[in-house]
């Protein structure tokens, strides 16, 4: 499946059109089968007087992460990544899914843990992966007070509101790799839907593999 990424603020006064359009995705009959949306809140903009509470650090660095990747050492908002690559789904840019490479599945327990497993495509390259999985929120809502969007209550959908890692061990030969997560703890709690996302890449690397999600109960 393809991983949509939205870089976006409750700062910025441009974000909230391309985070109408994520939060669209939801009635489309690719989610979750060939597409995986997600949200990543940036902090660049709170100086402008409204603290973005679904942003942090390390979603704005994982946004110059990948402006580095791609030769610049600017970043803006809103910016849509596909697969690794900057996209501009608003202009035309079509929603289907790259080919990625592997099998990837999710399992969540009744204690919180996500077990995962990852079978690579023949003749993938061998290295080290790692998995990354993301706790989503939707039907959340913030009344913006100041800022570039001040007055405005603005809602979103597919938000990352908890992110973890773990590398992607191997078992017996022929095996799939697996590894073992707890389920993220939320960044705000009152997030009326939940969904999981979850991506591969290889150590080192930000582009991913493969990826694959769903609603939670």
């Amino acid at each position: 499946m393809a991983l949509i990424e939205l870089f976006t603020s409750e700062g910025c006064s441009s974000c909230p059109p391309a985070d109408q359009w994520l939060a669209s995705q939801a009635e489309k009959p690719g989610l979750w089968k060939d597409f995986v949306p997600v949200e990543f809140h940036v902090n660049y903009w709170d100086d402008l007087g409204w603290k973005d509470r679904l942003s942090t650090r390390a979603f704005t660095a994982r946004e110059y992460a990948y402006s580095s990747a791609w030769g610049s050492s600017n970043v803006y908002t809103p910016c849509f990544v596909r697969n690794g690559d900057e996209w501009r789904p608003m202009q035309g840019g079509p929603i289907s899914p790259a080919v990625l490479a592997g099998a990837l599945s999710v399992e969540l327990t009744e204690g919180g843990t996500c077990r995962i497993e990852f079978d690579p495509a023949s003749g993938a390259e061998k290295g080290d992966y790692l998995v990354h999985v993301a706790l989503l929120g939707g039907g959340i809502s913030s009344k913006v007070t100041a800022g570039e969007n001040d007055g405005r209550t603005l809602s979103h959908e597919f938000v990352v509101i908890g992110l973890a890692d773990a590398d992607l061990s191997s078992g017996a030969p022929g095996s799939p790799l697996r590894a073992s997560v707890a389920l993220p703890t939320p960044i705000v709690p009152n997030a009326k839907r939940r969904a999981l996302a979850a991506w591969v890449t290889r150590r080192g690397a930000i582009s991913p593999i493969q990826a694959t999600g769903g609603w939670l109960p």
